[in-house]
């Protein structure tokens, strides 16, 4: 193989990889949007079709998306008065992103979260690690596991002087 092919093919090989990891990040992106927008299809879509190994720690484990989809909308639906009683912030930070092959990879992001929960009166501040293993399914990066451990987390009440608009 001449120095021109194989540097043609090495480029294209860094393209590929490129393109990928940046195609994870949205998809990672859109999950996190899905999750403050409280749209539970955009949610579910994020993740392969069957057998998705999830973990959420407290809000449980689950090998398939569809139970998880399910306590997302109970959880991020609820209404009190005809208003959201739990409002969240999910910023997705520092993403490493490690492409396998052109069909999987795996990614680490920081979460760095915010909750209001209108019900119980409380503010959540956490900060956690997702490990994330990524495959194609129907030539669209989806999401076969999602586990989360949580770092630290502070819950303080919300007292009479904040308003929620």
């Amino acid at each position: 193989m001449s120095d021109s092919v194989l540097s043609d093919s090495v480029e294209h090989s860094m393209l590929d990889r490129l393109l990928a990891v940046e195609a994870i990040k949205a998809l990672k992106y859109r999950y996190f949007r899905a999750c403050d927008a409280k749209d539970p299809a955009v949610f579910r879509e994020c993740f392969i079709d069957s057998g998705a190994s999830i973990d959420y720690g407290a809000l449980g484990a689950f090998d398939d998306a569809d139970a998880i989809a399910e306590v997302f909308e109970r959880i991020a639906l609820h209404k009190v008065d005809g208003r959201h009683a739990i409002l969240d912030m999910h910023h997705g930070i520092h993403p490493v992103i490690d492409v396998l092959s052109p069909t999987a990879a795996t990614g680490s992001w920081t979460l760095a979260f915010r909750q209001v929960n209108l019900v119980e009166q409380t503010e959540k501040v956490l900060s956690g690690e997702y490990e994330d293993e990524y495959v194609v399914e129907n030539g669209v990066w989806k999401m076969s596991q999602c586990h989360f451990t949580r770092t630290w987390e502070i819950t303080r009440p919300l007292g009479d002087a904040v308003v929620e608009q």
